[in-house]
C-alpha cells in the first residue's frame, strides 16, 4: 500500500524543509516542488493515481503565487489535506500581520516558524498534530481494533462505527463477502456451533480484540461489550462520588474529584465526550491554539480521569435515582443509582452531568432515513462518504458551523439551513470561516420539509418560510444539529426542574422546593439570604453541571469550569 504524501513547496528553503521533514520518510511519500504550478500538477498527478495527500507545506515567499492563490488551487484538488505556512525568522515579522487573518479564516490550518538549528519540536509537535487530525478524520485506520461485518447502508453499522470513533477506536466496516468478512462470519459460525446456537446471524457482526464476534443488536451492547454489561453489580463498594454522564462537565469532575483522592465513577449511557464529542474541530477551547476536535479532547479527559483512579462504565444508562436520607448520619447516607439491567451504583454524592440530546426534525420521511443518508449531530465517520456530492446541515450553533466546515472537507458543497441569522447563535470565528469557505452556502429563513431516495437519502425539500415556496434540492446527507433538550427524565421529583425540563440549582431553585442539609427546610426556605450552593440541586447531596443546568453557557469551556467547581462543594457534602 502506498503512503500518504506530504508535498513541501519552496524555492529558496526547498532544501532545508526537505531536510527537517526527513524524520517522516518511514511512514510518508515526502515530495519537493518549487513552485505552486508544480505542486498543483503533482497533485493532480497523485489524484489521478488515487493517493492520499496528508500535508500541503508552503513557503510564504513562492516565486508564482502567493499563499492565498496557492491555497486556493490546491484546495480544489485535494481538499481533504491538511494546509500549513511556515516562514524564516528573517521574514516572520513582516509576513505574520499579513497571514494571521487567513490563519483566522480557515484558509490554512497552521502558521509557523520555519525550523532553526536541531530538534526543532515545537514545530514538529505541530506537523504531528496535523498529521494525526488528518488521519483521524480522513485515512482508513492502519490497525483496526473493530471490524464490523455488514452490508452498505445498515442504520446500525453506522451507528456502531460513529460510537467507535467517538471513543478513539480505530473501527474498519468490510462487505460480508469480502476475504476479511468471510472470516469473521467463519468464526462467529464456529462460535454459535460451539455453543449451540443455529440461527442465521444478522448484521452488523462486531469482532474485537474484547471478545469473539456476536451479532450486535444496539450500540449499548457494543458498549457493554467494553465494559461489561449493566446488569452487573460491579461496584461492591459506596463510592464517594458517582458522575452521571461523561460529557465535559462529567470528565472535568472526574479529573477534579479523582484527583483530589475522591473515590470516582462515571456512567456513561453512549461514547464518552457527549454532544462535544462529535464536534470535528473545536478552535476556542483554551490551550488549543491549533484546535481539538471533541473526540480528542474528551479521549485525553478520560485518559486523565482514569490516572488518577476515576473509573467508566460506558454503556451504562441510568434509569432511575434514589436520593439518599440526609437525615442520617454522614457516614450512612447513600444514593442509589439503577440501570435498565438491574445494575446498581452506591455513591455518598451524585453529579448530573447527562448534558443534552438533539432536538428531532419531525419529519417522518427524513426520520426513517436516519442512519441512511440522515444524521443526528455532526457524524464526522460520514463525512467520507459524502464525497463529490451535496449535503445540508440545520442548525445555527457551533457544532453546525464545526460540522459545515468538516463537511466542507470532502461535500462538493454544504448548505447551512437555519431560521434565524447565524450572528444570534454562532461564535463570530465559525461565521468568518464560513463565510470565505467557497464550498459553504447559508439559508436564512428556511426548513426542511420532505425528503426521500431509494434506500438512501437522495433529495430533500426546503421552504423558505417568508414566502412558502418549496425548492427540491440533491441531497446525499442531511446532518441535523437542532438545538438542545434536556436528558434528565430519570431523575425523581425531589429534583426541580424548569418548564423546558432542565435541572434547577443555586439562586434558580425555588424557595418551598429547596430542602437544607438534614431534609429540613433550610435557610433559603425561611426567606434568608444564604441560597443553596451554586450547583446544588434540590436534593441533598446530588449537584448538576454542564449544559444540564438551567441557565448554563451551553459552552464546552463553561461546563468544564463547572465541572471543576463541583468539586468543593461535594468536599462540603461528604464533611463530618
Amino acid at each position: 500500500m502506498d503512503h500518504p504524501v506530504i508535498v513541501l513547496a519552496s524555492d529558496e528553503h526547498a532544501s532545508h524543509l526537505d531536510d527537517e521533514f526527513r524524520r517522516y520518510h518511514r511512514d510518508y511519500d515526502v515530495r519537493v516542488v518549487r513552485t505552486c504550478a508544480d505542486a498543483t500538477a503533482l497533485l493532480e498527478r497523485l489524484c489521478a493515481a488515487d493517493r492520499q495527500i496528508a500535508l500541503l507545506v508552503q513557503d510564504a515567499g513562492l516565486p508564482d503565487a502567493d499563499v492565498w492563490t496557492s491555497f486556493a488551487a490546491w484546495r480544489r484538488v485535494v481538499p481533504t489535506a491538511r494546509r500549513l505556512v511556515t516562514v524564516p525568522w528573517e521574514r516572520f515579522l513582516e509576513e505574520g500581520a499579513r497571514l494571521r487573518p487567513g490563519l483566522a479564516h480557515g484558509k490554512f490550518d497552521a502558521f509557523l516558524l520555519m525550523p532553526r538549528g536541531l530538534r526543532d519540536e515545537e514545530f514538529h509537535a505541530a506537523v504531528v498534530e496535523l498529521l494525526s487530525d488528518w488521519g483521524s478524520t480522513v485515512a482508513r485506520p492502519e490497525v483496526e481494533t473493530i471490524r464490523l461485518v455488514s452490508r452498505p447502508g445498515n442504520p446500525l453499522t453506522a451507528a456502531v462505527r460513529d460510537f467507535a470513533h467517538r471513543m478513539g477506536i480505530p473501527a474498519g466496516v468490510h462487505h460480508p463477502d469480502s476475504d476479511v468478512g468471510r472470516e469473521i462470519l467463519a468464526e462467529l459460525a464456529t462460535t454459535r456451533q460451539e455453543s449451540g446456537t443455529a440461527e442465521a446471524p444478522g448484521e452488523p457482526v462486531v469482532a474485537s480484540v474484547y471478545r469473539a464476534p456476536f451479532v450486535a443488536t444496539s450500540v449499548r451492547e457494543v458498549a457493554q461489550a467494553l465494559n461489561g454489561s449493566s446488569g452487573e453489580t460491579v461496584l461492591t463498594d459506596v463510592v464517594d462520588v458517582a458522575v452521571v454522564g461523561a460529557g465535559p462537565a462529567g470528565l472535568a469532575t472526574a479529573v477534579y474529584a479523582a484527583s483530589e483522592g475522591l473515590s470516582t465513577v462515571v456512567l456513561e449511557a453512549e461514547a464518552v465526550g457527549g454532544q462535544a464529542g462529535t464536534s470535528s474541530m473545536i478552535r476556542n477551547y483554551l490551550g488549543f491554539p491549533r484546535g481539538v476536535s471533541g473526540m480528542r479532547l474528551a479521549q485525553r479527559a478520560r485518559n486523565q480521569a482514569v490516572r488518577f483512579g476515576a473509573r467508566f462504565l460506558t454503556g451504562w444508562e441510568v434509569d432511575a435515582l434514589q436520593p439518599c436520607d440526609a437525615s442520617l448520619a454522614h457516614d450512612e447516607r447513600e444514593h442509589v443509582l439503577t440501570t435498565p439491567g438491574g445494575g446498581h451504583v452506591r455513591a455518598r454524592s451524585v453529579v448530573i452531568a447527562t448534558g443534552v440530546a438533539y432536538r428531532h426534525l419531525g419529519v417522518a420521511s427524513v426520520e426513517e432515513l436516519v442512519g441512511r443518508g440522515v444524521y443526528y449531530g455532526s457524524a464526522m465517520t460520514a463525512a467520507p462518504e459524502v464525497e463529490g456530492q451535496p449535503v445540508v446541515v440545520v442548525g445555527g450553533g457551533n457544532s453546525a458551523g464545526q460540522a459545515a466546515i468538516h463537511l466542507a472537507r470532502f461535500a462538493s458543497s454544504v448548505t447551512i439551513v437555519v431560521r434565524r441569522d447565524l450572528t444570534e447563535t454562532m461564535s463570530q470565528y465559525l461565521i468568518d470561516e464560513l463565510r470565505w469557505n467557497e464550498r459553504v452556502h447559508v439559508r436564512v429563513g428556511v426548513e426542511v420539509v420532505d425528503g426521500g431516495g431509494a434506500g438512501l437519502l437522495e433529495w430533500l425539500d426546503l421552504r423558505t418560510n417568508a414566502s412558502g415556496e418549496v425548492e427540491r434540492v440533491p441531497a446525499a446527507g442531511l446532518f441535523l444539529l437542532l438545538g438542545a433538550r434536556p436528558t434528565c427524565g430519570w431523575l425523581p421529583p425531589t429534583v426541580a426542574r424548569d418548564p423546558r425540563g432542565f435541572v434547577l440549582t443555586g439562586r434558580d431553585v425555588p424557595k418551598e422546593a429547596w430542602l437544607g442539609p438534614g431534609g429540613v427546610p433550610g435557610p433559603w426556605a425561611s426567606d434568608a439570604i444564604v441560597p443553596p450552593d451554586t450547583l446544588a440541586t434540590t436534593a441533598p447531596g446530588v449537584f448538576a453541571v454542564g449544559d444540564i443546568r438551567s441557565g448554563s453557557m451551553k459552552r464546552v469551556a463553561s461546563a468544564s469550569g463547572e465541572g471543576a467547581s463541583v468539586v468543593p462543594l461535594i468536599h462540603a457534602w461528604l464533611a463530618p
